[in-house]
């Protein structure tokens, strides 16, 4: 309420004030008017005789037009005290009705006070009725009552967080399971499986011996040019090119091709022809690997990337084409993070990258999970789909919600039956070499292969061999998988030292 009367005072006052201006605006006007009519006097004065008429006329005019303006500030000045009475007025009745409203709260706050005072002893009297029937105090009654209070909560509590997590458990695999369904059938491709042979047909048989040359010159040559071995056998009108870099025995094909379509078959055209043919299919690469973004939407990639995506087209895991393998699952991702409220874009981009460690240039030191991560960080992609491409193996830490997606998307594309053509028997077989193969050395007690074969866990006595022994025995192990073991990318071999002490107490 007193802010009300405040404010009430400050528009009395300022309506005071405005009243003042405009008395003082008024009373210049008329000083103002009065100089005017001495100015017109002196004119008259001055003027000469034979133009008394004239400036009599004309200052006739002027005090008449002075006259109304003076009477229309006189209006207006009317209207602004009329206005500003109404407004007195308004304000006056404001301020009763704010005062009548004041003492109307003050009488309801002494009933309240009064109120408050009679409850406040039908309280006391209560407390003290109950303290004697209860026979303890009040503060002992209220410690009772809040452990009891305590004691329910928790078990309702710990009830309630029982039944949420049982809920959340079935809705979170019912939700799995959908997502996981709907993804495969929006993604579904055809499947098929690469070979390490291309067969090269021959107008007639006696292009087998052109293609030979005089003393094997020329089949030696295009070996090796290309890198690819030319079994010329009793094949009719057939020769097969075996290697198993696909991009080396793609150049040989179309080489060979071009060879015997031209008919001129010697060591120096088939130098010029394996040139020519290598260039082609470095342009195909690129262009390959434009089309495949163009295609997926993925834009501003670096062209060493893009390269990279191209080589994907020739080669093969497990007899999965790469290629078509990384466009599968970058479709998957892109679904699977749409489903999840993820950014679709993003994963669809970390599921074209997450094999480009399987595709280098050189043969590599690294699994191709963390080669792969390792190039994508050279080429300045985000550090969310670099991790995503180095731990869709488990070989990094996830550190983002990407990885675990890629992971999933690329094990749905890798398990389509038909996708690749290694059977489970021959995967178990493998696995159980890896392990007998190093089993075999003394001192090592037991192996284990993880990772899908990738990495082998070799367990060694600490009585039997040394710290040193067992860096020697890791390269050992290496050479001889090497040696005797066909696998994919590279094997890694942990060799673990360990001591322990056991006693009892007895």
């Amino acid at each position: 309420m007193d802010a009300l009367l405040t404010v009430a005072v400050v528009v009395l006052v300022i309506l005071a004030a405005v009243i003042v201006v405009q008395r003082v605006k008024y009373k210049n006007l008329v000083l103002q008017t009065e100089q005017s009519k001495k100015d017109l006097i002196e004119k008259e004065a001055i003027l000469q005789k034979e133009a008394m008429i004239k400036a009599k006329e004309a200052l006739h005019i002027e005090r008449e037009q002075l006259n109304e303006d003076e009477r229309e500030r006189r209006r207006e000045f009317a209207a602004i005290e009329n206005k500003l009475s109404k407004r007195e007025d308004i304000l006056e009745d404001k301020i009763q009705e704010v005062s009548d409203k004041e003492l109307e709260l003050d009488k309801l706050k002494d009933q309240l006070i009064e109120k408050e005072d009679f409850l406040a002893e039908i309280v006391q009297k209560q407390t003290v009725e109950l303290e004697r029937i209860a026979g303890m105090s009040t503060e002992e009654a209220k410690r009772m009552l809040l452990e009891q209070l305590k004691s329910d909560l928790a078990q309702e509590q710990m009830q309630l967080i029982r039944e949420n997590e049982a809920k959340i458990r079935e809705d979170a695999l019912e939700k799995s399971k959908e997502i996981l369904t709907t993804t495969m059938q929006r993604c579904m491709m055809e499947q098929v499986v690469e070979s390490t042979v291309s067969v090269v047909s021959l107008p007639n048989d006696e292009m087998k011996g052109r293609i030979i040359g005089r003393e094997g010159r020329n089949i030696r040559t295009l070996e090796t040019l290309t890198g690819v071995d030319l079994i010329i056998d009793d094949t009719p009108e057939a020769v097969v090119l075996s290697a198993f870099d696909p991009v080396r025995r793609e150049i040989a094909r179309l080489a060979l091709h071009q060879l015997v379509t031209d008919g001129r078959i010697h060591p120096a055209r088939i130098e010029e022809v394996v040139s020519k043919v290598r260039k082609q299919v470095e342009e195909e690469i690129i262009e390959t690997g434009k089309r495949t973004t163009i295609d997926l939407g993925i834009h501003g990639l670096h062209p060493e990337l893009i390269r990279i995506i191209g080589k994907m087209k020739y080669r093969s895991s497990y007899g999965q084409n790469l290629l078509q393998h990384a466009r599968e699952t970058a479709n998957l991702c892109a679904v699977m993070a749409s489903e999840l409220g993820l950014n679709p874009k993003k994963a669809k981009r970390a599921g074209l990258l997450h094999d480009i460690g399987k595709v280098p240039d050189e043969e590599p030191e690294l699994p191709h999970a963390l080669l792969g991560m390792k190039l994508a960080e050279k080429y300045k992609e985000k550090p969310d789909i670099c991790n995503a491409i180095g731990a869709h193996h488990d070989e990094t830490e996830m550190t983002s919600l990407l990885a675990p997606i890629v992971q999933v998307c690329d094990a749905i594309s890798g398990a389509r039956p038909g996708a690749r053509r290694e059977i489970v028997e021959a995967y178990i077989k493998r696995l159980n070499d890896l392990e007998q193969l190093a089993m075999a050395y003394p001192g090592v007690t037991k192996t284990y292969a993880i990772q899908a074969g990738r990495e082998l866990r070799v367990i060694v006595g600490a009585d039997k061999i040394d710290d040193k022994q067992t860096e020697s025995l890791s390269g050992e192990i290496a050479k001889k998988i090497q040696d005797e073991m066909t696998y994919p990318g590279q094997v890694k071999i942990t060799v673990i030292r360990e001591t322990r002490a056991v006693s009892f107490a007895k």
